[in-house]
Parts: structure tokens; C-alpha cells; sequence
């Protein structure tokens, strides 16, 4: 692609210079708000950080909360450019696809008239605004601790603007080439996920099937397990592991969060809310080697076992072994789908769905029956896990990086077309 002949001073703060035929004009002139009252009919829109804008029913409805009343809605048509005030900073910014409502918290905008614009050429780049880090840092710089990107800010906002017919070519060929680029993202993500559910599908066979194939088996005594090697005890978790409740008289440990990882991330590389020891008192010790539970998504796999001293939440369960058993192994044992199962089954509280506000209180844990294999055994396994991840890994790795670089290209491409770097 080639660039254009001549640029000139853009007066933009995040863009240096504009190609000399391109005008920039603050938002305001461009686009205006549209108020309107939702119709009986409208169904729920919503603004995902990929950019698309869509009836929540056409994606997904689980994970919302759902508004008993519906306070200050407003309707939404398809062709809006729509801004997430809150999550903004993050792309959830884009041309809706479907007429219907949203909350308060989101802009609906249409072009004024004034000067001609393509509403897609606009939502590419304020998504670029978006991921150049932009939008966040002019949001905190208006409202300290705050990412709300509001329409008042965005209409204060001098954007460029290209001829409509560059405006329309600029659409059609990001729109081409994010597609092109999209799909080989898919692939390769799709792959990843077929490795994941192979590797997945070997540790479930090896956490209950044990490592030796030839092993006699029997299918009774657990009532959640298809089968197990006849040299397995039975055995209670009561009778493995007991719940400890030691909690923090001072907040000074470091705040550990459970991710769908199976591991104990530091709260502060997971979120940027500041949170003081004083708020911290009365949460949870953890030691290394301890096994933690989230009570509410035990039936997801959400176990990890602790390598280091700190705090989690008081809505989790701590335990020790009490008998000479593999914490790693059990660990292992409780991503397993099958117990998993049984687990959701024991697991009680207010519920919608499969889940809700369901917990897993220790005593249900704990009268939970598994197969349990001689210590050995256990640390056998998972050693074999650990290096059947590692193969795995050093298939996935090259993966995900080729996943990594046609993200890069695409955020580079929408960057230099937007912005008049390259011509289209």
C-alpha cells in the first residue's frame, strides 16, 4: 500500500499528521446523541469488546445481570454507533447490527448532517483510540480511578475527516482484510482448542484410569466414576482433606485471586482496584501446599493448590490433607469433569440455571467417595501430566504466537488506514 503525496499538522493530540485533503472537526459536529424510548418489543443490546453490537440473545445469555426494572433504557437502532461508556477503553465500541435497548451507560450516535461520514469508518477508529491506550488514559485524566469514556468527552474529541467515498474504501478493505485476518485467527485458535481437549481427554484418563492400560478395573463404589484400576482404595474426602479457617489480623498478605487456570494469581496482575490491608483483614490464610476451593465454581474445576504464603477470599475453602496423599493429584482429579458433575449435584443455595448462587459446603465435599491410588501411583501420574502439558505446550506455543502476530498486523493495519499513514 502506498501513502498519500502530502500531510499536514493534524491539531489531533494522538495523531501527528493527516493527509493535506482531510479535514478534523470535534465530534460534536459529526455526531449527536440519539435519545430515544424503547419499543415493548426491544430486546436487550449489548456492546462486546470486539467490537460488535449486537441483541444479546444473538451471542450469548449467560454471564449478564439482568436489571429487575429497567431504569432510563433507551433504544438502540441498527446502524447507531454505539459507546460503551465503561468499557470504552477496552473497544466495546461499534455499529449496532440490530435495532432494540440498552442501559444509560451506553451512547447511541448518529451523524449530524453536517459533514458526511460513514459511522463503520468511525467505530474502527475509535477502537483504535481504544487500544492505543487512548481512551483510558483521557478517561482517568478526567475522573481519577475512572475508565467511563461518556458521550460529553467524546464529542469534545477532534477527529479526522477523510472524503466519504476514502471513508467508504477505508471500510471495505479493513473489513476485508480483518476478515481474511479473522479467519486465520479462528484456525488457529480452533487448533489450540482441539490440543486443549486431546491433552484434556489424556489427564481425565490418567486421573481415573491410572497409567497402566492392562490394569483390572471395576465400575463399582463411586458412583460419579465410569471405571477404575481394582488395586484403587474408596475413600471419603472427608477422610483425605479438613478445612481450615485461620484468617488475617493484620491485611498485610499479599490478596490471591482463582482464575479458570487452576492457579493462584496476585490480585494486582489481574485487576487494577486498589484494595488497603485494612480491607484485607478478616480474609483468609493460605499456606504453600494448601488445597483452595471457590465454593460457587468447584462444579467448573476452580480448585488450586497454594506455592506461597498470602490471603484469598473468605468465600473460599481452604484445606490440608490429613493423610498421605498427592495434593496435586487431587487437583488434577477435581478438573475432571466427571466429579465435577458430582460436585454441581452436591453443591447447594439459590440457583438459576446450572449454576446460580450455588456453593459446595466442606460437609458435602467432604461425603464425596473417590478412587484413590496408592501414593506412588499418585505421583507417578502426576508426573506423567507434567510432562504430557509440557509436549503439549511446545506444540501450543508456536500456536498461540502466530495467534499473537496476525492480532499485532490487524491492530497495525486499522491503525495506519484509520489515521492516513497508508492510502487505501
Amino acid at each position: 500500500m502506498q501513502t498519500h503525496e502530502n500531510y499536514k499538522s493534524s491539531g489531533i493530540q494522538w495523531i501527528s499528521a493527516i493527509p493535506k485533503h482531510w479535514d478534523a472537526q470535534r465530534a460534536k459536529w459529526l455526531f449527536e446523541r440519539k435519545e430515544r424510548t424503547p419499543r415493548p418489543e426491544d430486546g436487550v443490546v449489548t456492546a462486546f469488546r470486539d467490537g460488535q453490537v449486537t441483541l444479546r440473545t444473538n451471542r450469548r445469555t449467560e454471564g449478564f445481570t439482568n436489571a429487575i426494572q429497567e431504569h432510563g433504557y433507551q433504544g438502540i437502532r441498527k446502524g447507531d454507533l454505539v459507546i460503551h461508556a465503561m468499557d470504552a477503553f477496552a473497544g466495546a465500541i461499534g455499529v449496532s447490527e440490530s435495532d432494540g435497548k440498552s442501559t444509560p451507560v451506553y451512547a447511541a450516535c448518529v451523524p449530524r448532517g453536517e459533514y458526511p461520514v460513514n459511522s463503520y469508518y468511525y467505530a474502527y477508529l475509535l477502537r483504535y483510540m481504544a487500544h492505543s491506550g487512548y481512551i483510558e488514559s483521557l478517561s482517568k485524566g478526567i475522573r481519577e480511578r475512572s475508565t467511563d469514556f461518556r458521550f460529553a468527552e467524546f464529542r469534545e474529541q477532534v477527529l479526522p475527516i477523510p472524503p466519504k467515498d476514502e471513508q467508504d474504501r477505508i471500510v471495505n478493505v479493513l473489513d476485508r482484510k480483518a476478515d481474511e485476518i479473522n479467519t486465520a485467527i479462528e484456525k488457529k485458535q480452533r487448533l489450540i482448542e482441539l490440543l486443549q481437549e486431546q491433552k484434556s481427554i489424556l489427564i481425565n484418563r490418567a486421573v481415573t484410569n491410572g497409567l497402566n492400560l492392562k490394569a483390572p478395573m471395576r465400575k463399582d463404589g463411586v458412583s460419579w466414576a465410569d471405571r477404575f484400576p481394582e488395586h484403587w482404595s474408596i475413600k471419603y474426602l472427608k477422610h483425605l482433606f479438613k478445612e481450615v479457617d485461620s484468617r488475617s489480623t493484620t491485611g498485610e498478605e499479599p490478596l490471591f485471586s482463582l482464575r479458570m487456570s487452576g492457579q493462584l494469581i496476585r490480585h494486582k496482575e489481574v485487576s487494577d482496584k486498589p484494595i488497603t490491608s485494612e480491607q484485607l483483614i478478616g480474609y483468609k490464610v493460605v499456606q504453600s501446599g494448601q488445597l483452595v476451593m471457590n465454593r460457587m465454581r468447584a462444579s467448573m474445576g476452580l480448585f488450586a493448590v497454594a506455592k506461597e504464603h498470602g490471603l484469598v477470599s473468605p468465600d473460599y475453602a481452604v484445606f490440608d490433607k490429613i493423610s498421605d496423599v498427592s495434593q496435586e493429584y487431587f487437583w488434577a482429579l477435581f478438573r475432571n469433569s466427571a466429579i465435577q458433575g458430582a460436585f454441581l449435584t452436591e453443591s447447594k443455595g439459590l440457583g438459576t440455571g446450572s449454576s446460580g448462587f450455588l456453593r459446595l459446603y466442606s460437609d458435602r465435599f467432604g461425603g464425596i467417595k473417590v478412587p484413590c491410588p496408592p501414593l506412588e501411583e499418585q505421583k507417578e501420574i502426576v508426573a506423567a501430566i507434567d510432562s504430557l502439558s509440557k509436549q503439549f505446550k511446545v506444540v501450543e506455543n508456536p500456536i498461540a504466537l502466530e495467534i499473537q502476530n496476525l492480532q499485532e498486523m490487524r491492530s497495525a493495519l486499522i491503525a495506519a488506514v484509520v489515521t492516513g499513514k497508508i492510502k487505501v
